[in-house]
């Protein structure tokens, strides 16, 4: 019911009761006729004459009217003191049952209403002819939101509903109900939930059942919630004759929703009131997309204290299907301006099949039933108003109009529960959208029994056959949000690693470039095969390493080997439930489609905040490394690509000495005292003590006398100490490194000043902070070393152009960048400088480093952190605009314009002219 409609017959109630005045003989009739105002019939959600116990004298009374949980009423004959009714209220409360609880009270002498939230400690009061301008404290019984609940985010609203569902399931689970029966039981309550509210049935019929039909102690609840399921499955034709007036008002479901028999609960007092309490929310405010996420997580206690944890937004489903087919559908809708063009494209929206080989709980396939239904609606009212041009009437029933169903739907879901869920928020999705085609034609429209149903295979997505379930030459788009795992965790997983050999197997990849890839390359590698054999397009969510380092150089090649081309992407953005306490993970979004049929211009979406919006552009093609340039992927390579470049930088020395050659702040006064050990005391760096410049040495024993050694009350210890940890080690080299205790097993030590580059640094430094560091200082493995690197070197080393390749180009290790020289210095696409251009980066690099000096003892990771000084920013943009510049341009907006500078150099230095080469490359 519409609120202008609840407004009249509030106006109407209003007239009709303005002369009313006994307690006695008219307050049930009055309270009867306020809920009709409501679409509500009273005896379905409260009871009048409840007993109750007074708090302030033991003596017992009763309540006029109680709605359990929500309202509870005092009734006063015209012109009573409303104060002490209330008071006379309140002192009911402390003795009714928790789940009984009100939130509303009202005190009333038909004249006037005398109201106060429970929850929110508000009051107020108003007249009966007043009501109409007051309504919004009872919305609720329309089904609207609570007063507390109208100004809830949407994440808390549904996290609030989990939270129901979660108490009920706590509550059953204690019954030792066995579990598979369990979940399909809360599937089914879930479905009557939304029905409640959502108009299957008479609003609030199931409620009303627990309600009144139900033992207080919960002994009859268990074979009475199986009794509705069981009249659910059953054709009115078929039901009992002696069925309440209640229970035959439910709707017929059929599907297979209802239909297996499921064992009888055994229900208590606190399962009948935490069902009680799940059943009075306005379950029609809950989304069925974000919802079953969220219901999965209610299943699964270790994932219970982040509720929220892992569903997916609408928005950044949409990001998804938009590019994928929303957008051109809606765009082919608009072009229809004829009563022929529209009825072939609502045509074509009922032939359309839509695949999510990795669906979950379902919320892709909920919101793209949610957009192509929105869609036919609006086809159909376009048709409808050419149709009333002609005939001045709509001919054909909305039941014979809607060709969208369920059945257009397909998904794979590997566990039984996400997979019920999924289909139940099919059917919920279906039944709202028939709400708004009948709301927006004025006709009643629904769609029970079901006439249809998704698709939903339990099964391993990487295992079966796709074919089985939608053959591909009837599969038009596939897409979802494959699981996350990366090579780590596969690692740890061999069931992982053997669905991953099982997706590739069936499609022509070079099988030593697939070894190293995430997870969800595989559904890349089952879509390829499913897209060439048909004439579906695809589009993944996936995680932003799959389009990085070692698995871009594998992905690229492979979709190129395939005649796959990428349609339109996201670049890297947060991928966040907006949950709280959520971690995020960064993700990209990727389409793809056979070479002969993908789309042009293509779409790239760009992000110049990852947690912003994206800014839309067309291009021409879009890479692997999801950029505007050309499909080329970097192999590594021993030496620069330019021979005025120096080699390239090594690691520093290794000591694996268990603790006998590196010296700690506590132990340098012992060392640094004996004589013979203080002359080969160092310094040493690892990349904590770079950028945080804090304390360490080693004892650097390279051409020492073995006579100092062997009279050293420090050296000597410590050198033994040294062997036999080596001795102890499963690397062989290692164990053979022991015949030398006092020198490090590698060593590799620069014998002039060096550049010191961090081997693995944080990706949330805007630069890797390299510094130039003395011969003496000793550099250990996890730095790289560049002796007598020059000025301009270090200047493209901090500059905004390498940093582009790092992210795009380099490996990584967990999030964090990982610098190979092979591929991060040696495969850089260097630039030809003349001499102005090296001067000019020389200048710049010059006044980063003396910056950096002016800022001491601020360290290189307290500069190059989110506090940032706006000197030293200042002096990267210009060291920036001297290397871009050096590549020919001068103004870039990001790495999206500078990683296709940096290929097409990369295509001209190992294509092109053979003089700019190194002999060793």
């Amino acid at each position: 019911m519409n609120k202008a409609e609840i407004r009249r017959r509030a106006a109407d109630f209003s007239q009709e009761w303005s002369t009313a005045s006994s307690e006695q003989s008219e307050r049930q009739p009055f309270w009867d006729a306020f809920y009709a105002i409501f679409g509500l019939a009273r005896r379905h959600v409260a009871v009048y004459e409840q007993a109750a116990k007074r708090a302030s004298t033991g003596g017992h009374g009763r309540i006029d009217m109680l709605q359990p949980g929500e309202m509870a009423v005092e009734h006063k004959s015209r012109g009573e003191d409303l104060e002490k009714a209330m008071e006379q209220l309140e002192d009911y409360l402390a003795h009714l049952k928790t789940a009984d609880m009100p939130w509303l009270l009202v005190a009333c002498d038909f004249g006037q209403f005398k109201w106060r939230n429970l929850e929110t400690d508000q009051t107020g009061e108003f007249a009966l002819d007043e009501l109409v301008d007051n309504l919004d404290l009872f919305w609720w019984l329309a089904g609207g939101d609570t007063p507390q609940q109208a100004g809830l985010p949407e994440v808390n609203a549904n996290l609030q509903a989990t939270q129901l569902l979660a108490e009920l399931h706590d509550e059953l689970k204690k019954s030792g109900y066995p579990e598979h029966d369990m979940r399909e039981w809360l599937t089914r309550i879930l479905f009557c939930l939304f029905a409640d509210d959502a108009e299957v049935w008479d609003r609030r019929l199931f409620e009303t059942f627990v309600e009144s039909r139900t033992a207080d102690d919960g002994s009859d609840l268990g074979p009475q919630v199986n009794y509705v399921f069981q009249i659910l499955n059953t054709p009115p034709d078929e039901r009992s004759e002696n069925l309440s007036e209640d229970l035959s008002g439910l709707t017929y479901v059929n599907g297979d929703l209802f239909q297996s028999r499921l064992s009888v609960p055994s229900c208590n007092e606190a399962v009948r009131d935490a069902l009680r309490r799940a059943s009075r929310y306005n379950w029609s405010r809950v989304s069925p997309a974000i919802f079953g996420s969220l219901f999965q997580n209610v299943m699964e206690p270790a994932e219970r204290r982040q509720l929220g944890a892992h569903y997916t937004t609408e928005e950044n489903i949409l990001r998804t299907i938009r590019p994928l087919f929303l957008d051109d559908l809606e765009a082919e809708l608009q072009r229809a301006t004829t009563r022929p063009m529209i009825q072939r494209f609502h045509k074509k929206l009922g032939t359309l099949t839509f695949f999510d080989p990795a669906c979950g709980c379902g919320n892709f396939l909920v919101i793209a039933y949610r957009e192509i239904r929105r869609l036919e609606t609006e086809a159909i009212r376009r048709a409808a108003d050419r149709s009333r041009e002609t005939t001045g009437q709509r001919a054909v029933a909305l039941e014979l109009l809607c060709k969208v169903t369920v059945d257009q739907f397909y998904g794979i879901e590997i566990e039984e529960f996400p997979a019920l869920i999924a289909r139940t928020a099919l059917y919920l999705a279906d039944h709202l959208a028939n709400r708004e085609v009948s709301a927006e034609f004025g006709e009643h429209y629904v769609r029970f029994p079901i006439p249809s149903a998704p698709h939903i295979l339990i099964g391993n997505a990487l295992r079966v056959d796709w074919n089985k379930l939608l053959p591909a030459k009837e599969a038009d788009y596939v897409f979802g949000n494959p699981p996350f795992s990366g090579h780590a965790l596969m690692g740890q997983n061999s069931r992982m690693k053997e669905d991953r050999s099982v997706a590739f197997a069936g499609v022509t990849h070079n099988e030593r470039r697939v070894g190293r890839l995430d997870y969800v390359a595989a559904w890349y590698a089952k879509a390829i095969p499913f897209m060439l054999a048909g004439r579906s397009q695809a589009a993944f969510v996936s995680t932003n390493s799959l389009v990085q380092g070692e698995q871009a150089r594998s992905m690229g090649p492979l979709l190129d080997l395939n005649k796959i081309e990428v349609t339109f992407a996201h670049q890297t953005f947060a991928w966040t439930s907006e949950a709280t306490g959520k971690a995020q993970v960064h993700v990209v979004i990727i389409g793809i489609a056979p070479r002969d049929r993908a789309r042009k211009p293509k779409q790239l979406y760009e992000y110049p905040d990852p947690h912003g919006e994206p800014q839309k552009r067309p291009v021409s093609r879009i890479n692997w490394y999801l950029t505007d340039g050309p499909s080329v992927y970097p192999a590594k390579h021993t030496a620069p690509l330019v021979k005025s470049v120096p080699p390239p930088p090594r690691q520093g020395s290794k000591p694996v000495d268990g603790g006998g050659l590196l010296v700690t702040p506590d132990q340098y006064e012992e060392v640094a005292s004996d004589p013979d050990a203080a002359r080969y005391l160092r310094p040493f760096k690892q990349t904590r003590e770079l950028l945080y410049d804090t304390e360490r040495w080693c004892i650097w024993l390279e051409d020492a006398n073995p006579t100092h050694i062997m009279s050293s009350a420090v050296l000597k210890p410590r050198i033994k100490g040294v062997r036999h940890h080596r001795q102890r080690s499963r690397t062989k080299a290692f164990r053979e490194a022991a015949a030398t205790p006092s020198l490090f097993v590698q060593r590799r030590q620069p014998t002039s000043r060096y550049l010191a580059i961090p081997e693995v640094s944080s990706e949330n430094r805007p630069y890797i902070p390299a510094a130039y560091v003395d011969a003496d200082v000793i550099a250990g493995n996890k730095l790289l070393t560049l002796p007598d690197a020059p000025l301009w070197v270090f200047g493209v080393l901090q500059s905004a152009m390498w940093m582009a390749w790092v992210r795009a180009i380099v490996g990584r290790l967990e999030s964090r960048f990982s610098l190979a020289p092979d591929i991060a210095y040696s495969a850089f696409p260097w630039p030809q400088l003349n001499p102005r251009q090296q001067k000019r980066i020389e200048n710049a690099a010059q006044q980063v480093l003396d910056v950096r000096n002016a800022k001491a003892p601020n360290t290189l990771a307290e500069l190059y952190s989110l506090a940032m000084p706006h000197e030293l920013v200042e002096a990267h943009r210009n060291l920036d605009r001297a290397v871009d510049a050096a590549y020919g341009r001068h103004h870039h907006k990001g790495d999206a314009t500078r990683l296709p500078v940096l290929l097409r150099r990369y295509i001209e230095l190992t294509d092109g002219d053979p003089t700019l080469f190194d002999e060793q490359t």
